[in-house]
């Protein structure tokens, strides 16, 4: 099994689930925006260029939800997925989609205004309507945070999908100073040696 990696990406959920899951994997590391990802060689496994692309023996395969799921379907016994017949089942799915559903559009914008793009480029615009919404979709996960300690009743793949979006999004600079429950949550994520690793291959 090898993980196409790079720091500060979707793919430390991958790494963080393979670790959590204990599951012997081979790496190949990239920078964001590395110049391998361009090349045809790499656009061959993934068209777009981006990571993670996770190899299994002739399975290719990208998207980090889907990768997650797959992992946890084929080899993780769906360790980290409450029974489908536990109150927890539909609040997973939900909270396991909302980080590519509303957290991660906003915070790719950002990416691109802060970061991608050269200074003259950028659209301030564009980046405090960004700042504003995930400010928004943020302030949903703290609401549901109340008295909690993982976003259902117990840590799931959910966790590592929108935790790990929000703790990308204190990263990018959101305050977080009126979200006490985000805070003890990223804590508490960070605290887990598997996502610890996983964060510094």
């Amino acid at each position: 099994m090898l993980l196409h990696y790079a720091q500060n990406s979707r793919a430390v959920r991958v790494a963080w689930l393979l670790e959590e899951l204990n599951i012997k994997y081979d790496i190949k590391k990239y920078a964001i925006g590395d110049k391998e990802l361009r090349e045809s060689e790499y656009k061959k496994i993934n068209p777009l260029g981006r990571v993670p692309v996770l190899e299994d023996s002739d399975l290719v395969i990208s998207e980090s939800g889907a990768i997650i799921q797959y992992i946890l379907s084929k080899y993780g016994q769906n360790k980290f997925v409450p029974d489908i017949e536990s109150i927890d089942f539909p609040y997973y799915l939900q909270w396991f989609h909302y980080a590519e559903g509303m957290i991660m559009p906003q915070m790719n914008t950002i990416v691109v205004e802060t970061i991608l793009l050269p200074p003259e480029k950028r659209n301030e615009v564009n980046l405090a309507r960004a700042m504003k919404l995930l400010t928004r979709m943020l302030d949903v996960v703290e609401k549901n945070m109340e008295n909690k300690k993982y976003l259902t009743s117990e840590f799931t793949a959910a966790d590592m999908m929108t935790g790990h979006a929000v703790i990308m999004s204190r990263e990018l600079g959101v305050d977080f100073s009126e979200k006490q429950n985000l805070l003890f949550y990223v804590d508490r994520l960070l605290s887990r040696p598997a996502l610890q690793k996983a964060w510094n291959l």
